[in-house]
């Protein structure tokens, strides 16, 4: 009988009244609880929740979990009874004008006592300014009827939320945080913030939602550093804000080659008409929105237009397709621990390294007190190197000062810097075809650990003839390395024998032994030292003026990095067995901080690409200047030596770990090696001793230069498909990772 009764429980617990989404959402925030922490409590995830609680498409909660959230919503209204509508619209007020963006009149009515308690991450309705004076929070009103635009704050005593804190911090005029995803929902134009926050926007067009933005919104953010500038505010475009403010929800196939809206378009002539400018991208998928600046006071606002292409899905996922609150909330972390974005990632990561070493900076007061601009030491500064003073082997085809040339002439080694990532593959070894598996293994990222510690040039290069190799000085060297033998090298301060046939070259992208003197860069050339090898430049582009320029961008990165993934379960001390089980699925625990880990690591590549910026169109023809040659941060060079020395970090490892095991990699795609093994994991291959691993060489771990698990397949299977395509040499490394090779991969 008790069986019976469970059973009928159960039936009517599975159909628990609840009341509607907007009142389960008051009720979570009237006690200051996050979507995580329900979301915990009822073993679901955040997203779950956040879909019982939007008002748009609701969800509905099924089984046992029913009755628990109807339980903790029961609970909650008895502490929190429904209240009386807190902001009463004034009546036979007009509707504000469209043109100004005034917000209608409004009667404040009673407010009710907010709690002292965490700050939710999802979508909260918008609450009184914190007290600058004792800290704590003023009232909370509830969202008002009437469109307004409420400048607001989160309670004051809140737990630390490291996924979704507003990137504000202190500052009270970006207190709101660096950005806004502003959609419509039941009708209202809506601006969901940072930590959660929700503000109801008045603008009934472009120009007064710019308005609105600057005067009213509280987003944006402070300075990176002392002499640098704050962030303007970023305003993100659903499609539905994109239907009421004009804007089409796609562009045709005409303005997406242009990557802008005509001049003609009315959106376009209405922010003229208002005097507000556009810059040169015009009013695009990244547009910027601004009036000349008066003094130290900017007046800008940037959009970016998801559905205009402006979030790269290679590097932001599914980012353009989240709900607007879950949209911030990824983009609001991204922002809060490395910038606001400008732009694309690579533009994002460009951006960065001026902001962190802006070029000018205020000098010490005169006499008179006054201050001037001056040039900021350790930076690159305001202006670009001249364009025929830069060293020929360092710029790539078509550069001005390769004018002269051929129009067919192709430049080898000896004429141009070649510093590219590993793309090497070898034939494996009977010894190797006996073991079951390939493992491959990936440095974290790579290219930003290239940078940490590298003395990078700063102004123009000094032409030297035979000058002696100095490893501390920045530049480009012409020297024959074709002597140097890996079977025989140094390793620390010992020298030890190898099988150099399995090992790629050092000096070269593709693996192969150099046959004469060519261009390399400083770390090139330093470690043919290191290896235990005399070099005799020939000539060399050096640069006295240097600094280690990038450290600032690397650290900002790594710690963004790293504390992205802490939020995914994956910690920086773990041992390398709890390494690799956090490491397994981290993304699925949560995919929008997912998406943010896979931002933070193409800002580091695109933006070192960023660098070398080739033409983009713009009728451009060789020998002729493009736009990217106008920037101070227009540096192939500092790209370059970057590119160099993770290269040689990844081969130093290699070459430490042959030494002291002597197995040898079988494949190398830029920083993922691939070895064969007698286990599937790292650990069958890894030189482990009671937890710690070779000194020098690879080291399980998520800080950057550590490694983690790439892929593995079967050594069978690597066998098969180099006997499909009949390319003994075919590299592996670049399908480890799940095995998926097509026709089009191999090159047929």
């Amino acid at each position: 009988m008790s069986e019976l009764f469970d059973a009928v429980d159960a039936l009517v617990a599975s159909r628990s009244p609840l009341p509607p989404p907007e009142e389960r959402k008051r009720l979570r925030t009237a006690h200051g609880l996050t979507l995580e922490e329900v979301a915990a409590a009822l073993k679901v995830r955040r997203a779950t929740v956040s879909g019982w609680e939007s008002v748009r498409k609701p969800t509905e909660p099924r089984g046992p979990e029913r009755e628990a959230y109807a339980r903790l919503l029961k609970q909650l209204a008895e502490l929190y009874p429904a209240a009386p509508e807190e902001v009463v619209r004034a009546p036979d007020v007009p509707l504000q004008n469209a043109a100004t963006g005034a917000a209608p009149a409004q009667v404040p009515a009673p407010q009710v006592p907010a709690p002292q308690a965490p700050a939710a991450p999802g979508p909260e309705v918008a609450s009184a300014p914190e007290d600058p004076r004792s800290g704590t929070a003023a009232a909370r009103p509830a969202r008002t009827t009437g469109p307004t635009s409420s400048a607001s704050r989160r309670p004051g005593a809140r737990k630390a939320a490291p996924a979704g804190a507003p990137a504000g911090g202190a500052d009270p005029r970006f207190e709101n945080g660096p950005l806004a995803v502003v959609g419509v929902e039941d009708g209202k134009v809506l601006a969901y913030c940072t930590g959660g926050l929700v503000l109801d926007v008045p603008a009934r067009s472009l120009p007064s939602l710019v308005e609105w933005t600057l005067k009213e919104a509280r987003i944006g953010q402070p300075r990176l550093s002392r002499p640098g500038r704050d962030a303007d505010p970023l305003l993100v475009l659903t499609g539905a804000a994109l239907e009421r403010y004009g804007l089409p929800a796609v562009l045709t196939e005409e303005e997406r080659l242009a990557g802008r809206l005509p001049e003609g378009h009315t959106a376009v002539r209405q922010l003229t008409r208002a005097e507000w400018r556009l810059t040169q991208r015009g009013l695009g998928p990244w547009a910027r929105i601004y009036r000349p600046a008066t003094g130290s006071e900017r007046a800008c606002v940037q959009l970016c237009i998801p559905s205009w292409q402006a979030l790269d899905p290679r590097h932001w996922g599914e980012a353009g397709q989240l709900p607007p609150a879950e949209l911030a909330r990824v983009l609001g972390v991204y922002a809060s621990r490395v910038m606001t974005p400008r732009g694309s990632t690579a533009v994002t990561g460009l951006e960065l390294m001026t902001a962190l070493h802006p070029p000018t900076r205020a000098s010490e007061p005169d006499a008179e007190g006054r201050r001037r601009s001056e040039h900021n030491p350790g930076s690159l500064g305001k202006d670009p190197v001249d364009l025929m003073n830069w060293p020929p082997c360092e710029v790539p085809d078509g550069h001005p000062v390769l004018k002269d040339l051929p129009r067919f002439h192709v430049r080898g080694p000896g004429e141009k810097l070649f510093e590219e990532a590993y793309d090497w593959a070898r034939p494996m070894t009977d010894a190797e075809c006996t073991l079951r598996h390939l493992v491959g293994i990936d440095v974290n990222m790579a290219f930003a650990a290239g940078a940490n510690g590298l003395s990078v040039g700063l102004g123009e290069a000094t032409h030297l003839k035979a000058p002696a190799f100095d490893p501390k000085l920045p530049g480009s060297w012409l020297v024959d390395l074709s002597h140097v033998d890996l079977s025989r090298v140094k390793v620390g301060k010992e020298r030890v024998e190898l099988d150099g046939s399995l090992l790629p070259s050092p000096f070269t992208p593709k693996g192969d032994r150099p046959e004469g003197p060519a261009w390399y860069a400083t770390p090139t050339v330093a470690y043919a030292v290191e290896l235990g090898y005399g070099v005799a430049p020939l000539e060399a582009y050096v640069r006295y003026e240097n600094s280690r320029y990038l450290d600032g961008w690397y650290q900002r990165l790594r710690d963004a990095y790293l504390a992205t993934m802490a939020d995914l379960g994956v910690g920086a001390d773990l041992a390398p067995a709890d390494f690799l089980a956090a490491m397994d699925g981290c993304k699925d625990r949560d995919p929008e901080l997912a998406i943010v880990t896979t931002a933070i690591k193409a800002t580091v590549k695109g933006g070192l690409g960023k660098l070398r910026e080739r033409p983009r169109g713009e009728g451009w023809r060789p020998g002729e200047p493009w736009r990217a040659l106008t920037r101070p941060t227009w540096r192939p060079d500092i790209r370059a030596a970057v590119i160099s020395r993770t290269r040689i970090n990844l081969h130093r490892k290699i070459v430490k770990h042959a030494a002291f095991t002597g197995q040898y990699p079988v494949a190398i795609l830029s920083d993922c090696v691939v070895y064969a093994a007698g286990g599937p994991s790292p650990l069958d291959f890894l030189p482990y001793r009671e937890g710690k691993p070779l000194p020098g060489g690879f080291k399980l771990g998520v800080n950057p230069g550590l490694v983690k698990h790439e892929g593995s397949q079967s050594v069978l299977w690597g066998e098969e498909v180099r006997d499909r395509f009949d390319a003994p040499e075919l590299n592996l490394a670049r399908y480890i990772k799940d095995g998926t090779v097509t026709d089009a991969d191999s090159g047929e």
